[in-house]
């Protein structure tokens, strides 16, 4: 069948939005910038699932990025930084719309099938991996890097992590690490392994067959991965609730891996690391999604006045001299009172989910 534009399309083409068969398919379209998302594309992915919803003829809706580098490296952090150092609310706004799409994805009454090859970070892992049908390649790096710019991982990342066999999240988490597809699926970020070359196959099978009949025919076993051979010291290391004790273990442990994971720790800003152990701690208890995404809106606005986000983003993106100035310096002078105005209730200004939140996806 010959493909339909979809009435979402216009003359942005940051997302590319097309309906073939009994597909329809979104393209995030920014390859120079990695597909990094922005607030319109936020947007004009939610128009279209909005659209699809209640399209009959629309059966399975596949989300892939342009380019060959990735789905998607995570959120502008540009415009972020731009806009913490001018005190403004672009954002807040942007997150609070961001964080909506991520629950909806979560909730989708059609199968949603995200092609996370390449690279898959932060907002990427939002758009992705909330997603019924979640697809990693031999290529794919996935990871919610954002310690290491002085933030928190965030779009239902500490929901997800939390999730995580054992104490597999709070590695990643703390860490930043980027992970393959056998740790992807091991941690619960993906479902299947697809070779990257089959991925067009795949697409394409869809606009004729269901989700269920066509995805078998393209499955494979993915390459062996790492995590699940350091187990015993990441479990062991990581259940601490201090990150102090965290490292302490790490460097006692005896092995090379450890000892990396443990410098890597300490080059990450020591209250975007406090908070967010608190946070993945809290999301345990929190229930479905949108309870952790209320808890990450209220993290991500505290961010934005603290200093490590700006410095961050400076040292990694705008000077890359990578060589930030963390405030407070060191894991011992952020207290509890540092960790605690993260969580501080918004007021007016929370993100809230009416909805029934324990609702089931009906496919």
């Amino acid at each position: 069948m010959t493909p339909t534009t979809d009435r979402t399309e216009g003359t942005d083409d940051c997302v590319l939005v097309r309906t073939e068969g009994r597909a329809a398919y979104l393209t995030l379209n920014r390859p120079n910038a990695l597909n990094a998302l922005s607030h319109t594309m936020v947007r004009r992915v939610d128009e279209a699932l909005t659209v699809w919803e209640h399209d009959p003829a629309v059966e399975t809706v596949v989300i892939s990025g342009a380019g060959e580098r990735g789905l998607c490296a995570g959120g502008d952090i540009r415009s972020i930084h731009a806009d913490a150092r001018s005190g403004g609310d672009a954002s807040a706004a942007f997150w609070r719309d961001e964080y909506r799409l991520n629950a909806r994805i979560a909730r989708y009454p059609k199968p949603y099938v995200a092609l996370m090859d390449g690279i898959v970070m932060g907002g990427g892992v939002g758009i992705s991996a909330h997603g019924s049908v979640r697809i990693v390649t031999e290529r794919s790096k996935v990871a919610m890097p954002e310690t290491g710019i002085g933030f928190v991982p965030d779009v239902g990342g500490t929901y997800l992590l939390a999730l995580a066999p054992g104490e597999l999240g709070t590695h990643l988490g703390l860490t930043g690490v980027p992970v393959g597809a056998a740790d992807a699926l091991l941690c619960g970020l993906a479902d299947h392994f697809v070779p990257a070359d089959a991925l067009s196959a795949l697409g394409a099978d869809l606009a004729a067959g269901s989700v269920p009949d066509v995805l078998p025919r393209h499955v494979r076993e993915a390459p062996e991965g790492r995590l699940a051979a350091d187990r015993e010291w990441i479990d062991h290391c990581y259940a601490s609730d201090t990150v102090e004790e965290i490292v302490e273990r790490l460097l006692a442990a005896g092995t090379p891996a450890a000892k990396e994971a443990a410098e890597t720790i300490l080059a990450k800003s020591p209250t975007a690391l406090k908070v967010t152990l608190a946070a993945l701690r809290r999301a345990r208890d929190l229930g479905p999604l949108e309870r952790v995404l209320e808890q990450e809106y209220r993290v991500s606005c505290a961010a934005l006045s603290a200093p490590d986000l700006v410095e961050g983003i400076r040292a990694q993106v705008i000077d890359k001299d990578r060589a930030p100035r963390w405030s407070p310096a060191t894991l011992a002078e952020v207290g509890e009172a540092d960790v605690a105005r993260f969580f501080a209730p918004l007021g007016a200004r929370e993100l809230s989910f009416a909805a029934d939140a324990s609702q089931e996806v009906p496919w």
